[in-house]
């Protein structure tokens, strides 16, 4: 069933309750470090606010073990959507109760209101029907335009869409649908794919539907020393999942023959994981055995870029080494970089990957930026999001 959007309703001098994903990272004084979900809930936000609706933003925001914390309020983000919108974004001190039901009776049309963290409440991440009641009871109106939760059956982004008349969908949720649905139906060849990261384990799921669609797969990342161990390297003291070699070993064979399935050639090794640390490219077959491998080597970036040059649909998930730290940030840079000079559509996922977009200065190169890590990831592996089914089966009326 067709998703109804945002722009198909009537929204004047309705309460309109926007889910959005202003989970945004933030430093130890609270300032955020990246607005990029905050920038791209923007277009939503005006929408409803130019036609007229009173508008009710709700977010989550870090993980607040169920309780109200300071540290994880939302008031950073109100005060800079506030800058943003150049219009004043009043922040409630709850997301339910009489004080919230107050405030939004005393709303304007256009007006804005941030609820305060969802997470403060443990029914939100529960789902318990009382709680998506009492939320559903805000508004007349219910739009969800954070993909980044949609992977979570949660009260603000299923549960409560059982009780509000109208349903739709964001300008943001539709983007990152419409976009990874490319990367999924009938997607342009040659297609590359190209996952880093820790872990195997995160990511099985993807390989298992990527090898029935992509033409070449790239492995970097930590992730990438399990099925290097796997292919029976010693790969010194680099990060190892151990209970998943023999998968490894298995997704391996089942890509040949099928599609390139490229993993590193050659390493950035250090004695430990230390920007001070010695270091050196060392080659496969040549890891000492007491160092510790923390980004991908020259040929390697060579090969991928290679790879990434003839693509016609490029995916991205996970960061090629420790990026975080200078020294061992260059082949995820390069990588961004080879993207970003193609005239392949292409999708970036997830927050170190977006975040190395962006360092790299090619964030406007890329096709699509997906706000969601874990959601991207689900969404990639064809199973079916909470968030974006709760939109299909409860459509209400137009308002």
């Amino acid at each position: 069933m067709a998703i109804r959007t945002v722009d198909q309703l009537e929204l004047k001098g309705k309460r309109v309750f926007i889910r959005v994903d202003f989970n945004v990272p933030q430093d130890e004084k609270n300032n955020i470090t990246d607005e990029t979900r905050i920038l791209l809930s923007l277009p939503t936000i005006r929408f409803v606010s130019e036609a007229g609706g009173k508008v009710i933003l709700a977010s989550h925001l870090g993980r607040p073990k169920s309780k109200k914390d300071p540290k994880f309020s939302l008031a950073p983000v109100a005060e800079r959507l506030s800058q943003l919108l150049k219009e004043r974004v009043a922040l409630a001190t709850d997301c339910i109760g009489e004080d919230v039901q107050k405030q939004i009776g005393e709303m304007r049309e256009g007006d804005l209101l941030l609820l305060e963290n969802l997470r403060f409440h443990p029914e939100e991440e529960k789902n318990e029907e009382a709680f998506s009641k009492a939320l559903g009871s805000l508004c007349d109106v219910y739009i969800n335009d954070a993909f980044g939760a949609a992977h979570r059956a949660h009260a603000s982004t299923e549960g409560m869409t059982r009780f509000v008349p109208v349903v739709a969908a964001g300008f943001l949720m539709m983007k990152e649908i419409g976009s990874l649905e490319k990367a999924l139906v009938n997607p342009q060849k040659p297609y590359v794919a190209i996952l880093g990261g820790a872990k195997v384990s995160d990511k099985i799921g993807v390989i298992q539907n990527l090898l029935d669609k992509v033409t070449t797969l790239l492995v970097g990342g930590g992730m990438a020393y399990t099925f290097l161990k796997a292919e029976g390297f010693q790969i010194g003291k680099s990060l190892v999942e151990e209970e998943q070699i023999g998968f490894s070993l298995q997704l391996l064979e089942k890509a040949k023959g099928k599609i390139k399935f490229l993993l590193p050639s050659d390493h950035i090794a250090a004695e430990r994981m230390d920007v001070q640390a010695k270091r050196k490219v060392v080659k496969n077959d040549n890891i000492p055995s007491e160092w510790v491998c923390l980004d991908i080597g020259p040929e390697t970036v060579k090969t991928f870029s290679g790879e990434i040059k003839s693509a016609r649909t490029i995916f991205w998930n996970g960061p090629m080494g420790v990026f975080e730290m200078e020294p061992f940030s260059q082949g995820t840079f390069a990588i961004a970089k080879a993207i970003a000079s193609t005239s392949a559509f292409s999708i970036v996922g997830g927050g170190d990957s977006v975040a190395a977009v962006n360092k790299a200065g090619v964030a406007d190169k890329i096709s699509h930026l997906s706000t969601g890590g874990g959601a991207s990831l689900e969404f990639i592996e064809g199973k079916k999001l909470p968030g974006i089914e709760a939109l299909r089966k409860n459509r209400g009326g137009l308002g």
